[in-house]
């Protein structure tokens, strides 16, 4: 192994003897020398060698020492060097204070010994080293981050796809009537199990996006009460197969929030869903109501549960990345820790707060939400009238997993649809331009023409009388825009649930 190089020093000085003197002490110091007498000949020479430290006089003949510092400092390429002021003549304390707040790293006053100067000069050569190995651990972090998001949004897509495939195909058997009491059963574990892989995936994607503040919310005006019902259907068969009591108080009226309703569903999913998979016996209580008047309204949602409660020592921690209330090695209660974390970021972008409560090991916990009402609205909007689709419109449906191709056919043919389907881009295409269908399905993530490509040439070549959705595993708001701009009329993240399907096709 070479030995070290020695440290590049530039010596700034336009007094012939000082600049030589200090030249000679570095030299006898083991240090490579370069010097310059003028503040433009120091910013050239810095550009040239690249020096570790520049000791820059402060008074110079054309541009000041404090002026080069701050060239220094904007230029990139130069704005890590290590810069030591001097000066013979600018010694009071507000002219010091002027060169560090200018970006110097120390200041030496003329005369000094050549022992100080050596010492200062090692001491930002060490300083220097260190901002170094930190900067270099910061990219090092930082590109391990990028790869980690990468793996992330692949991983959703490749998870998204069989969900895709199998929540589609529980869509049509559940559309079948069985007198099969196992078979029923069974039904309901793929069901409630699929759903719950689902929300899983959403979470540790949306995770990601929260540690990097990445996190965007679609707000509008949203009635909070059916919401939370919306919620309750989701969680009521998994609190059945618990044979727990699901004790819900909702107000009459309104909640009116200026919220993204569908993050909302995912906090109270959360809540609710933790609740029942950590209580054994007893039952679930959710309540909603408005607390306060006028500006200082609030609408206030407590889920409380009589299951396993919170230790103390774990209370302050809960809404913490990866905190977990069971701690036992056999973590039986599942989970990636990550919910409450996202649940208290979710409902902080909103405005509001979220805390947690709880006597103990043994003694249940309660969940308290209060989000800001919206006093704008006094009664909701008109309803649009919905478009029966049952009539039978000629579906396109663009997938490249066959799995997911067969049962989207399937369950389309099932609700009267005429449907055609196309394993990739540039067959899809041409399954369009032969007979334009009324409404596309196109998957993004195809072989040969990805899903933006083919909105783009169907937008072109057939108009816009086609409706078209994006299907993808890829969640990122990015994504969303760019289908959008593409040409798409809705962006569905897979795996998308029968009813929302149906839901959506009958608005468009």
């Amino acid at each position: 192994m070479g030995e070290p190089h020695p440290a590049t020093v530039l010596n700034v000085n336009d007094d012939d003897a000082n600049r030589y003197l200090v030249n000679r002490l570095l030299s006898l110091a083991g240090y490579n020398v370069v010097e310059a007498a003028t503040g433009m000949g120091a910013l050239l020479m810095a550009q040239q060698h690249r020096p570790d430290v520049i000791i820059l006089d402060v008074k110079l003949p054309d541009i000041s020492g404090y002026e080069v510092c701050e060239r220094l400092r904007a230029n990139p390429q130069t704005a890590a060097m290590a810069v030591l002021h001097t000066s013979a003549t600018f010694v009071t304390s507000d002219k010091k204070v002027r060169g560090l707040d200018g970006g110097a790293d120390a200041y030496l006053t003329q005369p000094f010994e050549g022992a100080e100067l050596i010492a200062t000069v090692k001491s930002l050569l060490r300083l220097r080293h260190a901002e170094q190995v930190a900067r270099q651990r910061a990219n090092a972090l930082a590109e391990m981050d990028r790869r980690k998001d990468e793996f992330l949004a692949m991983l959703g897509h490749e998870l998204r796809n069989p969900l895709a495939a199998i929540m589609t195909a529980i869509g049509i058997l559940e559309r079948r009537p069985t007198s099969d009491d196992k078979e029923a059963r069974m039904r309901g574990i793929i069901q409630r199990q699929t759903n719950h892989l689902a929300r899983l995936v959403d979470d540790l994607l949306d995770v990601s996006r929260i540690t990097r503040d990445k996190v965007e919310l679609r707000p509008g005006s949203v009635d909070l009460v059916p919401v939370l019902r919306q919620v309750l259907q989701i969680v009521q068969p998994m609190a059945d197969s618990r044979g727990l009591g699901l004790d819900v108080s909702l107000p009459s009226g309104p909640l009116w929030l200026q919220a993204d309703a569908t993050r909302l569903e995912q906090v109270f999913t959360n809540l609710l869903d933790n609740a029942i998979k950590y209580t054994d016996a007893g039952g679930v209580h959710l309540r909603a109501e408005q607390e306060g008047v006028g500006g200082a309204a609030q609408a206030v949602v407590r889920v409380k549960d009589s299951g396993i409660g919170i230790p103390p020592e774990v209370l302050p921690h809960i809404f913490e990345l990866f905190a977990q209330a069971d701690t036992s090695l056999e973590r039986s209660r599942g989970g990636l820790g990550i919910g409450l974390t996202l649940v208290r970021k979710l409902i902080q972008l909103h405005g509001g707060e979220v805390t947690a409560r709880s006597n103990g090991p043994g003694h249940g916990s309660e969940f308290v939400v209060k989000l800001p009402l919206d006093h704008t609205m006094g009664k909701s909007a008109p309803a649009r009238d919905a478009v029966d689709l049952r009539r039978g419109r000629r579906v396109l449906v663009v997938e490249d997993n066959s799995d997911a191709r067969q049962a989207m056919r399937d369950l389309l043919e099932l609700w009267g649809h005429q449907v055609a389907v196309a394993p990739d881009g540039l067959q899809g295409v041409a399954l369009a331009m032969a007979q334009p269908p009324e409404l596309a399905l196109v998957d993004i993530g195809l072989p040969g023409l990805d899903g933006y490509r083919v909105a783009q040439t169907l937008r072109a070549q057939v108009g816009n009388g086609i409706r078209l959705v994006a299907m993808t595993g890829y969640g990122s708001p990015h994504g969303r825009d760019q289908a959008l701009r593409a040409g798409f009329d809705r962006h569905l993240v897979k795996p998308v649930k029968p009813d929302e399907l149906d839901r959506i096709l009958s608005e468009l």
